[in-house]
């Protein structure tokens, strides 16, 4: 019985011709070809000004953050449920991550539990588009104008998403996108900063050259401490050969999320990822809630994923639960559901076959386990 990854990449021999032709050429004077055509191509697609590729998407919200002035003393508020790097780029400026609640449809940040939670020390909100599904950035947009904060959109999960006719990452002050090796769009690590702000733009690029503007002529001369969250110029180049896919990824993933809900379709009381009107889910990673009439054991589904060798991923926990962090027992959205779901296998040569083994096992084991 073969087994079924919950993830990895789409890499094809342009991806290989790309990247070996990087390795011989970019050095020297080249060094950053590839990555200044994978800024071109990526900020076409998105339809924004600026695109600054990056060594990671949580160095990209690392150099977005201190871009914008975050400090110690400083709240960002975002969802409790989401990955740890979203927050943790947060407290790496001395700044404070305030975790509010969810909704219980798309799992985004809850627009009026992010007003209740700003104070004179808020500065920033985040809106984390989880799994591909997407925040009321509408909603968002005008609590930040209507208080004078910035709209930072994680998009890290988002590549394909459609807001209202924008793509994803374009919408508010910046955008940050994951290119790991499980997203839909991959260099294998790295990220990329993107932004309509001509201004902030350039503090990213200045911070990321170790405080040295791009316009300097002066050689090694610094002018702050920056950071160092280069992408490698071969990771680049695999990113273009992706971008060249980027359409055909993208479908790739719809594809497969709406098998799963053509396979689920008989199974009352169930959530999977949401498409609101006048949106288009990016559908990077296919997610289902169960409803409280089963009495569901996360585990234990996990354990027999294992046993049918399908590898088994777990729903984001709430961050508020991790050591690191105070509990916030007033997010009751986050904490009721995060145990009650699982992501399922979706990478891009996925077989309609495969999928059907996946359904079969979580249907075996919960007509088992339904009260």
């Amino acid at each position: 019985m073969n087994k079924i990854h919950y993830s990895k990449p789409s890499i094809t021999s342009l991806e290989v011709e790309y990247a070996t032709r990087a390795a011989q050429i970019g050095w020297g004077e080249r060094c950053y070809d590839c990555i200044t055509d994978f800024e071109e191509k990526f900020k076409q697609h998105l339809g924004v000004k600026y695109a600054h590729a990056t060594s990671s998407c949580t160095g990209a919200l690392h150099m977005g953050y201190a871009a914008i002035g975050i400090k110690p003393g400083d709240e960002v508020i975002l969802g409790d449920i989401n990955w740890l790097a979203c927050a943790a780029a947060i407290t790496y400026l001395g700044a404070k991550p305030v975790f509010v609640d969810v909704l219980p449809d798309t799992w985004c940040l809850d627009p009026i539990q992010v007003e209740a939670a700003i104070t004179p020390q808020t500065k920033a909100i985040v809106a984390v588009h989880l799994y591909g599904n997407l925040c009321e950035m509408n909603k968002l947009q005008v609590i930040a104008a209507g208080h004078n904060l910035v709209l930072v959109e994680d998009a890290a999960e988002a590549i394909g998403a459609v807001y209202h006719g924008k793509r994803a990452g374009s919408i508010g002050n910046f955008g940050v996108f994951s290119f790991h090796g499980t997203k839909t769009l991959t260099t294998g690590e790295g990220g990329m900063f993107v932004t309509n702000n001509g201004e902030l733009y350039e503090k990213v690029v200045t911070l990321n050259n170790h405080g040295r503007p791009p316009q300097t002529s002066t050689q090694f001369w610094a002018e702050m401490i920056g950071y160092k969250y280069r992408m490698a110029n071969v990771q680049a180049a695999i990113g273009c050969a992706q971008m060249e896919r980027i359409e055909e990824l993208i479908a790739k993933k719809r594809e497969v999320f709406l098998e799963y809900q053509r396979l689920f379709a008989d199974m009352p009381d169930i959530t999977m990822n949401p498409e609101p009107a006048g949106t288009v889910n990016g559908h990077w990673m296919p997610a289902i809630l169960f409803g409280k009439s089963y009495n569901f054991d996360r585990e234990k589904l996990l354990t027999k994923f294992k046993e049918n060798n399908i590898d088994g991923r777990c729903f984001f926990w709430p961050l508020s639960w991790l050591p690191m962090f105070d509990r916030v027992e007033t997010n009751p959205v986050a904490y009721d559901i995060t145990e009650r779901a699982v992501n399922l296998p979706s990478y891009h040569d996925i077989t309609e076959e495969e999928q059907k083994r996946v359904c079969d096992v979580i249907k075996s084991f919960i007509c088992h386990k339904k009260h």
